[in-house]
């Protein structure tokens, strides 16, 4: 347990923090769920500017400190692969 003011501090700073990361990543994972379904319906239109906004917020949380880069990178490359298939088969 903490001992001096400051460390209580920090305590109740980090759940603050943990609640906004936690918004944070419910949101982006939404972003990366809808342009999936919308790859999945064969929705070439959308899947491209659900991945524009999926992709800002991927950049977003890396910014924030909410996941790595390379995880992002991962993720992004995944979603434009997908994406990239879509617009081959259309």
């Amino acid at each position: 347990m903490a001992n001096r003011p400051s460390a209580f501090k920090h305590i109740r700073a980090d759940k603050r923090k943990a609640v906004v990361n936690r918004r944070r990543l419910s949101a982006l994972r939404t972003a990366i769920r809808k342009t999936k379904s919308a790859v999945s319906d064969g929705n070439l239109e959308q899947a491209q500017s659900l991945y524009r906004e999926a992709s800002c917020q991927l950049d977003r949380a890396v910014g924030k400190g909410v996941i790595k880069k390379g995880t992002a990178n991962r993720q992004k490359s995944r979603l434009a692969i997908s994406i990239n298939k879509l617009s081959a088969s259309a």
